[in-house]
């Protein structure tokens, strides 16, 4: 018998990602984010989550994926093209080019992942998994643990430990910060 994954899946640059769904304690809209000098380049700063300073870790620099056009930014585009033909561009919102967070806790450590659009939670069966390629190098190799085969595409998961280590880096940070 096989045993069954819930996943939250997320969409950064042109990866569908996810992670397991009880790591997941919220998805919010995009926050306000204050940098924090001298912290390392995946983390984006901090933001306020109802009275409760968190670090935002930027996952596009962890998975060394370029600063390019998002899919919000793309989409984005497309809008106001679409906008400016039609002189309508006041109805269209600004609002869906900034990245959503995903808030996970784990260890006792409450962080959120900037990601570019939220997918579904899926419910996938283990008969579909498979490690990642030994020739896939890299961060990607550290942070992807393996991906799941789909109808129409792959979904890659997230090690969420490799991914809070990345996180506690940033609450050291976090704590050098508020001293």
């Amino acid at each position: 018998m096989t045993e069954t994954h819930q996943f939250c899946t997320f969409y950064l640059a042109h990866l569908f990602l996810g992670l397991e769904v009880n790591k997941v304690q919220e998805v919010i809209r995009y926050q306000s984010i204050t940098r924090v000098p001298l912290a390392p380049p995946a983390v984006r700063g901090l933001i306020n989550l109802r009275g409760q300073i968190i670090p935002a870790i930027d996952l596009r620099k962890c998975l060394d994926l370029s600063a390019s056009q998002s899919v919000a930014e793309k989409k984005k585009s497309k809008r106001e093209t679409f906008a400016k033909a039609s002189a309508l561009i006041d109805f269209f919102p600004q609002t869906e080019q900034l990245p959503l967070n995903v808030v996970m806790q784990a260890d006792d450590e409450i962080f959120s992942l900037l990601v570019d659009e939220v997918g579904e939670v899926l419910e996938i069966s283990d008969r579909y998994f498979e490690y990642p390629p030994e020739i896939l190098k890299g961060e990607a190799r550290e942070l992807i643990c393996g991906a799941y085969k789909l109808a129409d595409k792959l979904l890659l998961i997230l090690d969420i430990n490799k991914v809070i280590e990345v996180a506690q880096a940033s609450q050291k940070v976090r704590k050098k910060h508020e001293k």
